[in-house]
């Protein structure tokens, strides 16, 4: 319960005023039900002629209390007999019973209805801060964990949470106070009763308790297997073209079995625990009216009885309402532990640890002068294994430093700490003589452009993609920067133009026409530095020649930074730096690196062959 409360704490404070609304109507539904369960001793006294009692009427000046009460309504009941007659009477109270409770049905459904905007406020707060979150965590995060599980947190977990924490707290504020209302009913009726009542209801709820015990557990269990699954469709959606070339559908098919199966097996468990509840309450429920039942049929079977008859059935229907709360709130009681599951999942990206922090006051960047510098950069994505080893780097405004060497000697990593998607380990990143720790990350980031080899685009138009992170970008625009990248010829083929929408992830373009849309955002983005990561190696001949000149266009008077594998497209760079094992081996033009005859030579001679 007490992570139950301080999750309420952290997302329902906003919701305040309907949890304030949801316990007065709650309160106005206890007290109209209790009423119109009071009219039934009446209506049985009248019926079967039990009560002889001549009732006085009381002045209501001498004061209200629930006697005074109760005796003034019995002589009004025997006033309306004597001049109505019985069956006139029972009409009457009938009618009222039924005043009473379309009252409180009305009030129920309030308290009810009353709760929807807080149940989904929470959903729709929860699932947009994790996405918030998402964005502002770094790339590092995102190395580390799977997208399908990522994916099922945001909707697997988050439904769960509505299902089970926000769909209980309407019946854990609701449930208590017709609780309180029902036994502080019972005790006025008989404190006799009630205090054996009492003594019955800690072993029912020692039997609920047995139900619920492991339930957090299993459930955790369960959506880790639902999270399998998430990550084994993303994989099988984003392989498809592999798993069909290598006729590998029936593994995948195996493996997917095996996972849901996992996940059945789980959420079987999950499942049978939550089954068993109902039945549990509603037989310990009937085992508590069974004995109820027996001591106060022998209390008034006695001689000295406290209670009449009419007023023992009273009784026992308050106690049988009673029993639904009860049931009610041990339902919530199995459901709460699985929401804090999904919740304990969930947490683990809300609470993850964002380590690219901005400084209190950081320097205000006006833009790109002079020049970008490594000083000593080392880098690590796991202590003990370096990516990144002693890097010295000057990139001069407006020059273009290219780096090559093989597969996995940090070229990447190196052009993403500029942009600060990863820190450095030790060692620093200047600008214009600042270093970059020390700007806004939105700052310096405004000031970088990126066309990566593979082109990510959106499922939406070109237009919209061409002008995405630029606010209020106009037709004029998106198209001067197509016709700049070599794009506004293929887009003017389609039938409808910019307007055409490009499918997930640009599936409907070619490579090459992927690649152009991506040199055309960065064009209209127009930053005075850019990263290309091997933004041509993926093409055919004809389309790398269109985008080497969109990309000769693009980075004319920029600060370039490419990451190359084809030699031929870096051989016009103003410097070529050579990195092996995240070290900078070799450095200069390509005509002085060829004649260095290392490294860089060995690439030039084995692409040449």
């Amino acid at each position: 319960m007490k992570e139950f409360l301080q999750l309420l704490k952290r997302f329902a404070t906003p919701y305040k005023r309907y949890m304030a609304g949801a316990i007065a109507l709650n309160v106005l539904s206890a007290i109209f039900n209790i009423f119109s369960f009071t009219l039934i001793i009446p209506i049985l006294q009248i019926l079967f002629k039990m009560d002889t009692t001549v009732y006085e009427f009381i002045p209501w000046s001498e004061g209200i209390n629930m006697d005074v009460i109760k005796n003034n309504l019995y002589y009004y009941v025997t006033l309306l007999i004597d001049k109505t007659g019985g069956s006139t009477t029972l009409l009457i109270l009938g009618l009222f019973l039924g005043l009473m409770t379309a009252l409180k049905t009305s009030c129920y459904f309030g308290s009810s209805a009353i709760m929807i905007p807080l149940r989904t406020g929470i959903v729709r707060d929860i699932r947009i801060m994790v996405y918030k979150k998402l964005m502002g965590l770094p790339l590092g995060f995102f190395s580390q964990e799977r997208k399908g599980d990522i994916i099922a947190r945001m909707s697997g977990d988050v439904g769960e949470i509505e299902y089970s924490i926000t769909s209980s707290l309407d019946m854990l504020i609701k449930n208590p106070i017709l609780i309180i209302f029902y036994f502080t009913t019972l005790i006025y009726t008989s404190w006799q009763l009630t205090l054996f009542t009492l003594l019955v209801v800690p072993v029912m709820a020692w039997g609920m308790g047995l139900v619920g015990k492991k339930l957090k557990r299993q459930s955790l269990e369960a959506q880790a297997k639902w999270s399998d699954t998430m990550s084994q469709l993303e994989e099988t959606l984003g392989g498809l073209r592999i798993i069909k070339a290598f006729i590998a559908e029936d593994k995948m098919v195996n493996r997917f079995t095996k996972v849901s199966n996992e996940l059945r097996n789980a959420s079987s468990k999950v499942s049978t625990r939550q089954a068993l509840a109902h039945p549990l309450s509603e037989f310990l429920g009937t085992i508590m009216i069974m004995i109820v039942l027996w001591f106060g049929g022998t209390l008034i079977l006695s001689e000295s009885a406290p209670i009449d008859a009419p007023t023992f059935i009273f009784y026992m229907v308050i106690l049988y309402s009673v029993l639904n709360p009860l049931k009610e709130f041990a339902k919530a009681g199995y459901n709460i532990p699985k929401g804090l599951a999904s919740m304990e999942r969930v947490d683990k990206i809300l609470k993850a640890e964002n380590n690219i922090r901005e400084i209190e006051n950081p320097v205000e960047l006006k833009g790109f002068n002079d020049k970008i510098e490594f000083r000593g950069v080392c880098f690590s994505y796991e202590k003990g294994k370096p990516v990144l080893k002693n890097i010295d780097l000057t990139i001069p405004k407006g020059k273009t430093v290219a780096l090559v060497g093989q597969s996995g000697s940090g070229k990447s990593t190196l052009v993403d700490l500029i942009p600060r998607y990863h820190d450095t380990t030790s060692g620093e990143i200047l600008l214009d003589g600042v270093s970059i720790k020390n700007f806004r990350i939105r700052d310096l980031r405004s000031l970088i452009g990126n066309v990566n080899q593979e082109a990510i685009l959106f499922n939406d138009t070109i237009f919209n993609n061409i002008a995405f992170g630029v606010e209020n970008a106009t037709m004029e625009q998106v198209v001067a920067a197509a016709k700049i990248a070599n794009a506004h010829d293929f887009i003017m083929e389609k039938e409808d133009g910019y307007n055409t929408n490009i499918g997930d992830r640009g599936g409907k373009l070619s490579g090459g026409q992927r690649q152009r849309i991506s040199i055309a955002r960065a064009i209209l983005k127009n930053p005075p530095i850019l990263i290309l990561d091997e933004a041509t190696s993926a093409l055919d001949t004809e389309s790398e020649r269109l985008v080497q000149e969109a990309l000769d266009r693009l980075t004319t008077s920029r600060t370039t930074i490419a990451i190359a594998h084809r030699l031929s497209t870096i051989k016009n760079a103003d410097e070529i730096c050579v990195l092996h094992d995240g070290e900078i081996v070799e450095r200069g033009t390509h005509d002085q690196l060829i004649a260095i005859d290392g490294y860089y030579k060995k690439l030039n001679d084995m692409q040449t062959l």
